[in-house]
């Protein structure tokens, strides 16, 4: 089982900092944000790169295109922003979320979306991974959706899933598609009074006993389906991004999680 860790988990160590914490926890792979913290508007590319290979961690992802399925305005100059600095820092490839504000968006402009990005990725030896977002307000809910948008789109590997474990909790999907997906994010929501539909990222925490989004049995799901590729720790909740010791919370989320697998 590869784990990773997303930047967000301890926002507020810096970057070199923050590498050499995910090698010492055996989390050799990590992903680097543009918003908590705005790594990309505050370091140079090069530098990322020089601070990820130092620590001998590798960067998987710059997270996040945001919505990249409303291909208008400045989206496009922000796209290729984006890519020029993941292929400058050795990332891997972008995570792309969808408008995620109760307005509807059409299927032909989802795919047309990934037309137009597409070979701004095929050209800098990038991914774009495709990331569902389970809230009602969101315009691209189902990993079910966003498979028959990246097929219509010409399915070559350009574009593959992102597996949110809170994000399928909230849609209330069943269906796993481990052969389609690339990377996957888990946290938890312990909270024992939440209905499902008020569930938000500020509710993110790590994975431990008291988790009510079933990541040990989705973990279970898409490992026995054929999945192989890394779980990345994503928490939201400002009581883990407070914490004083970031390290040891994650060491003991990382232990359950390996003990219950």
């Amino acid at each position: 089982m590869r784990l990773a860790l997303n930047h967000i988990a301890a926002p507020k160590l810096p970057l070199r900092e923050f590498c050499e914490m995910a090698k010492r926890l055996g989390t050799t792979e990590v992903e680097i944000r543009n918003d908590l913290p705005d790594v990309m508007s505050t370091w140079k590319a090069a530098d990322v790169k020089a601070a990820a290979e130092d620590a001998g961690v590798t960067i998987l992802t710059i997270n996040a295109l945001y919505p990249f399925n409303v291909w208008s305005g400045d989206l496009p100059a922000k796209a290729e922003r984006m890519a020029d600095y993941a292929a400058a820092c050795g990332a891997k490839a972008l995570v792309m979320c969808p408008l995620n504000e109760g307005r509807a968006v059409a299927h032909s402009q989802v795919v047309a979306a990934l037309d137009a990005i597409k070979p701004m990725l095929k050209s800098r030896g990038l991914m774009g991974l495709v990331e569902p977002l389970g809230f009602p307000v969101s315009s691209l809910r189902t990993k079910r959706e966003a498979i028959a948008a990246i097929t219509e789109a010409g399915d070559d590997g350009t574009f593959r899933l992102l597996h949110d474990t809170f994000h399928h909790h909230l849609a209330g999907e069943t269906e796993f598609y481990p052969q389609r997906t690339a990377l996957v994010h888990i946290s938890g929501v312990t909270d024992p009074d939440l209905l499902v539909g008020g569930m938000l990222d500020a509710h993110r925490v790590l994975v431990d006993a008291h988790d009510r989004l079933e990541n040990l049995a989705q973990i279970k799901a898409l490992l026995a389906g054929g999945y192989a590729g890394p779980f990345s720790f994503e928490p939201f909740a400002t009581e883990v991004h407070d914490l004083t010791d970031p390290e040891a919370a994650l060491a003991q989320s990382i232990a359950f999680v390996k003990a219950g697998l």
